[in-house]
């Protein structure tokens, strides 16, 4: 029994030059590097298998992006480049709503005494420092679980986990 077949990918001269250029920047993002080889090696007429085994990827990374490349087939150049072509899609979901600078100010306040926030504690708990961040209006609103989840998640945990 025989599998589906890969779907046939069939460059055109420029996209095959600005693939190949992909390949060879040096300032390239990786991820767009291995895209951008998947879809060189299909144009050669290699399999998923195949494509697979020369770049140490599983098969399903490769006819991802086989397929994605071919639903931009009848695009031109002008229309959508080659990088945007071999762009992640967005993401679902809600963006973050807290920032950066935020994390910082979170892991500031872990850092401290909590007895220099006027707290009859020793150690940070994870509704002590949602309560002060709120307090010192760092956020409008956290819960104890995702404040302990934001400091685990920068590898700094000085709470008492709940």
């Amino acid at each position: 029994m025989k599998g589906r077949q890969p779907t046939q990918i069939k460059l055109s001269e420029g996209e095959q030059q600005e693939l190949e250029a992909v390949t060879r920047r040096h300032r390239s993002a990786q991820q767009l590097v291995l895209r951008a080889r998947i879809v060189l090696l299909a144009n050669e007429g290699k399999n998923n298998k195949q494509i697979a085994q020369a770049l140490a990827i599983t098969v399903d990374t490769v006819r991802l992006w086989r397929d994605r490349w071919f639903g931009f087939a009848g695009l031109s150049l002008d229309e959508l480049s080659v990088v945007d072509r071999l762009k992640d899609v967005p993401r679902p979901g809600a963006p973050a709503k807290i920032t950066a600078e935020q994390i910082c100010q979170i892991v500031a306040l872990a850092c401290e005494v909590p007895a220099q926030s006027e707290r009859p504690i020793s150690q940070w708990s994870g509704r002590e420092i949602a309560d002060e961040l709120k307090k010192r209006n760092i956020v409008a609103q956290i819960s104890p679980r995702h404040a302990s989840r934001l400091l685990k998640k920068t590898h700094f945990s000085p709470i008492e986990l709940e």
